[in-house]
């Protein structure tokens, strides 16, 4: 199963550079694990004690996963798994 995650700037010193990157798993909490094993470092930067860091939010096909099932969203193959860190800031 292939899922395109799109990966924002700050986080692509984990993956190389990479714009996008292809991982499969059942659920979003698996899905994260599998781009762990190609791209360490990724996992502790999106998740803390098995949920989404606060300040972290990702998208399932333009749906906010906080407002499904979290990190036990099911994802399939051709889904779209966006990551945007929250910004903050301005006067």
């Amino acid at each position: 199963m292939a899922v395109e995650v799109r990966i924002p700037t700050i986080l692509r010193q984990y993956t190389d550079g990479a714009k996008t990157v292809e991982g499969s798993g059942d659920t979003l909490s698996a899905l994260v694990d599998d781009l762990e094993s190609r791209h360490p470092g990724l996992r502790d930067r999106l998740m803390e004690n098995g949920e989404l860091r606060r300040f972290v939010n990702v998208y399932l096909n333009d749906e906010d996963v906080r407002f499904l099932d979290g990190v036990k969203t099911s994802v399939s193959d051709g889904d779209s798994v966006t990551v945007l860190p929250a910004v903050a800031g301005g006067a």
